[in-house]
């Protein structure tokens, strides 16, 4: 389960990359409308990027803990 909480952070990371790509490419063409739509969701998915990041980075710490008791 901790491989699909990485994934799936890599893939928000990702995701916010393009809208970020998206939204500068926008503001060159001046449509700030799309620019800000865009802006938006690089800032959403990065958010929920970070708390999966955040989720599977705690999961793993449980994992290393629970094995050092073992």
């Amino acid at each position: 389960m901790e491989t699909n909480d990485h994934q799936r952070a890599a893939e928000l990371h990702n995701l916010a990359a393009h809208a970020h790509l998206a939204a500068a490419a926008a503001h060159g063409k001046e449509d700030h409308l799309s620019a800000h739509e865009q802006s938006r969701k690089a800032h959403e998915h990065s958010t929920l990027a970070h708390e999966h990041s955040q989720k599977a980075s705690l999961k793993h710490g449980k994992a290393a803990s629970d094995e050092a008791k073992s």
